[in-house]
């Protein structure tokens, strides 16, 4: 039995990096290099992005859950869990929803270099107000960067190039396929989560609804007011709920690893596994309803 759940927790650890490098190359074959130039030439978007994510997330967290009746181990969780910045799925979902692919990518690709700062930093930070007894630690540049590296950064422009140079032979066909291969490679991932990765196991999430109601509200505040932030700067309507769904779709796996390998606390890696089995879906329910039903607004309004 225990070499079993051995070999079945190998088998997620090697097919979760390789989905996500799936995802990322089949989204680069979507994109051009002129979408990136586009994104660097009118950089008020990504500014704007990486602003919100970095200093506006925390402070929506720290804002929510100061008072909130919840011990102060899963606060620190919740900081810990705003201090890491929307991934794959997050690029995914705004690809679902045909926002700015490209300003979504450049601002994983940018923070994941910030975060080897910013994230010791604010959970030190937490560590420090709410009284707990926290260790100092640090991420490691190389570590860190070589799995973005070969799971977004380079599955991406691979997928660019092929479609810079090969494009015009695939046609509609292969476009249209990816909007439902795409999505089932990200379903299956999570399949295989939540039945072969011992951390999802035994896992009683309604006994855990003191955690679930904020970490809720949280996901859909950072929503909300990343677009009505990026609206107010005068962004346009695609960038504003592309911004709203990197505020939404934090990186549950990230906050899952330091948690677990570098804080080596169960209940703060908790929050990260709560969040992660709701924020996907009511993510793309946020930046669909922003995307259909507040655009004619927004416009109307700031004019």
């Amino acid at each position: 039995m225990d070499f079993f759940r051995r070999n079945m927790q190998q088998f997620a650890n090697i097919f979760m990096p390789l989905s996500i490098a799936l995802i990322m190359f089949g989204i680069g074959l979507e994109l051009n290099f002129s979408n990136f130039r586009r994104v660097f030439t009118h950089p008020r978007a990504i500014i704007t992005g990486l602003a919100s994510q970095l200093f506006l997330l925390p402070i929506i967290a720290f804002l929510l859950i100061y008072f909130w009746p919840i011990d102060t181990v899963y606060k620190i969780g919740i900081m810990l869990l705003a201090a890491c910045p929307g991934g794959t799925a997050s690029n995914l979902v705004t690809k679902m929803l045909r926002g700015r692919v490209a300003l979504s990518v450049s601002l994983t690709a940018f923070n994941s270099f910030i975060i080897l700062f910013s994230i010791p930093l604010v959970v030190q930070f937490s560590f420090m107000v709410f009284g707990e007894e926290g260790q100092s630690f640090s991420l490691t540049f190389g570590e860190t960067m070589s799995d973005v590296l070969f799971t977004v950064i380079l599955p991406v422009v691979a997928g660019i190039l092929l479609n810079e140079f090969f494009g015009h032979k695939f046609g509609d066909k292969l476009h249209k396929a990816l909007q439902y291969i795409l999505p089932g490679i990200m379903l299956l991932a999570f399949i295989v989560v939540i039945f072969f990765d011992e951390s999802q196991k035994n896992v009683k999430y309604f006994e855990h609804l003191n955690l679930l109601i904020p970490l809720i509200i949280l996901n859909f505040a950072t929503i909300i007011i990343g677009y009505l932030v990026s609206r107010r700067l005068k962004l346009k309507h695609s960038s504003a709920y592309t911004i709203a769904i990197e505020m939404g779709l934090q990186n549950s796996v990230l906050a899952l690893f330091i948690a677990n390998q570098v804080l080596k606390d169960k209940d703060i890696s908790l929050v990260a596994i709560l969040y992660s089995s709701f924020s996907l879906i009511s993510t793309f329910v946020g930046g669909w309803i922003l995307k259909n039903y507040f655009g004619k607004k927004a416009v109307s309004k700031l004019k």
